[in-house]
Parts: C-alpha cells; sequence; structure tokens
C-alpha cells in the first residue's frame, strides 16, 4: 500500500478542506493511505502584514517549494489563493464541484444597508473594500488578518462593527449560524475561483494526475478557468481591487461576470459570454473591454498605492 503526502496550510479551515478532498481520495483508491502534511506559508508567518505588501502567492509559496522538492505528492488549495498563472513545473490536477461563491456580512445583527455611517468594516480584500465604498461610501473598511475564527473573535470584541467573510469557508466551518446577511454575486463580485478547491500536482506527473482527475467537475473547471484567465490577461496581483464570478448555463455556454475598481469604490464592470468548451477566450476577451474601458488607469493607481511590491 503506498503512502501519498498532502501538503495543505495548517489552519483549521484548511485541515478541514483538505479531509473533504481525502474523503472521496479515500473511496476511489482504497489501495493507498494519505498523509497530511501542515505548511506554513509565507502568508501565515507575516500574520500581521498587509496582503498587498507581500507579494505574489502569499498562501502558496511554501507548498510549492515542498511539491517540486518532492516532500509532498500533490497540494490542496482555496481555489482563490492560487495565482493566476503558475509556475512551468505546476499543473492544476483537478478544480472540485465549487461551494457557494458568495461573501457574507457577519455583524450583531445589521444589514449593510442599515450600518450607521463611519462603521468599520473588517476584511483583507480590496475587492471587498471596493465594492463596499461602492454602495456605502460612507463606511470605513479596516485592513484585518487572520484566519475565519480570529476574524470573528476580533468582531465580538468590539473591533470592528462587521465583517465580511467568504461563505464556503463559514460552511466548511460549520458556522453558517453567524451570518447576518448573505451578498449575491450580482451585488458583490467574488473573488476569482471562490468556493473552489483545486488540487496542484507537478507537471507530467502522470499517475497523480490520474489519481486527483476523477475528483474534477466540469461546470466548476470551466468556470475558475474563465476567472482565471480574466485575472491573468488583466496581469493584476491577486490581492488588487478585481472580481470574477462565472457560472454555466445550458447549452454548454460559460457566463462571465466581472469588475475592475480602485480603492476608492469607482469601477468599470461587464458582462461576457461564451463556449465552455474555451473558457480562456471568455476571461480574456472580457479583460480586455474593461481594460479598454478604463480599468488599465484603475490598476495602475491600485499598483502604485499598493507599492513597489505591484507597481
Amino acid at each position: 500500500m503506498a503512502t501519498l503526502r498532502v501538503g495543505t496550510r495548517g489552519s483549521r479551515l484548511a485541515l478541514a478542506q483538505t479531509q473533504l478532498v481525502l474523503d472521496r481520495l479515500c473511496v476511489l483508491h482504497p489501495q493507498h493511505e494519505f498523509r497530511v502534511e501542515r505548511i506554513a506559508t509565507k502568508g501565515d508567518v507575516l500574520s500581521d502584514a498587509p496582503l498587498a505588501s507581500i507579494g505574489r502567492g502569499v498562501f502558496v509559496d511554501a507548498i510549492e517549494e515542498a511539491l517540486r522538492g518532492r516532500r509532498i505528492d500533490f497540494a490542496v488549495h482555496s481555489a482563490k489563493d492560487l495565482p493566476s498563472q503558475l509556475d512551468s513545473d505546476f499543473e492544476l490536477g483537478a478544480f472540485l464541484e465549487r461551494a457557494d461563491p458568495r461573501d457574507a456580512l457577519i455583524s450583531h445583527g445589521v444589514l449593510l444597508h442599515d450600518l450607521p455611517s463611519g462603521a468599520r468594516v473588517g476584511t483583507s480584500s480590496a475587492r471587498r473594500a471596493c465594492q463596499i465604498r461602492a454602495r456605502r461610501p460612507d463606511l470605513e473598511p479596516v485592513p484585518m488578518r487572520g484566519n475565519v475564527e480570529t476574524r470573528v473573535r476580533k468582531l465580538e470584541a468590539g473591533d470592528y462593527d462587521a465583517v465580511v467573510l467568504a461563505v464556503a469557508g463559514l460552511a466548511r466551518l460549520s458556522l453558517e449560524t453567524l451570518v447576518t446577511e448573505y451578498f449575491e454575486p450580482v451585488d458583490m463580485i467574488p473573488c476569482p475561483g471562490q468556493g473552489a478547491l483545486a488540487l496542484e500536482i507537478r507537471a507530467h506527473d502522470v499517475e497523480i494526475a490520474r489519481l486527483v482527475a476523477p475528483l474534477a467537475h466540469a461546470a466548476t473547471t470551466a468556470a475558475v478557468v474563465a476567472e482565471r484567465a480574466f485575472l491573468a490577461r488583466l496581469g493584476a496581483w491577486c490581492t488588487a481591487p478585481v472580481g470574477a464570478h462565472a457560472c454555466c448555463a445550458p447549452n454548454d455556454v460559460v457566463v462571465l461576470d466581472a469588475f475592475v475598481g480602485a480603492f476608492d469604490g469607482r469601477m468599470v464592470r461587464g458582462t461576457r459570454s461564451g463556449s465552455s468548451v474555451r473558457p480562456q477566450a471568455v476571461g480574456a476577451e472580457l479583460a480586455d473591454e474593461l481594460l479598454a474601458a478604463g480599468g488599465d488607469a484603475m490598476l495602475l493607481e491600485a499598483a502604485q498605492i499598493a507599492g513597489p511590491a505591484h507597481a
């Protein structure tokens, strides 16, 4: 019986997500044992630093080094944490069926619309901050780091009036009862890949590719590939004020809704549909459209504000 090593971050959410993957792999491949290797990434170690200041791949860097060094056989990631373009020695073996991609507000029972002027809304995401400012320019999005439980504790301690978190993460930790308000993707466009789990493998590793391939979900794959192609075409870093959400419609059509924004809430937004067989083209075409509509200037402005790592 072969033992395969699975790399992941060490947070409770990362471990819960990895267990979801292993539960399915154990059924598909009972001849194998799987051992979880917890790996601290740059984003975990620099837990107090703003994400935009750390650079590319903050939650995957050390995991990819372990994969490259053959200390693990494959990795489990939140798809939203992955850079839009992988190094040539890696590839994505599967995107599992996406969980709920929405964002949610957690507050003391008060909806976003009803928060008092000047209320402090905790979020580590420039994407969320931009969309909050677009809807409520009188609110104050405040940077927030830490895992899901830490962010909830900070809210309960009164450090913030509300926080915005991904529904998928809350659900995987059985914390949905904390949600005050769900934001539909049309109202707050999610991060590319949000809600999906991605399995990263070494390029040309035929054995591992075959092992994880049955976990791939076709509709999720088409949607996430379109979202990631949008981000890649923009040349934007993963913490830029950018959002993209795709879904598969009947007749093999993928529909992508996306925006490019500025830290002050300005944005350009658009929708494009195309063949789910060529989702990369859908993402790239919508990116070109939004760049031409003013998104290029917004990204340049955001990069200058974020600092030298992104300029």
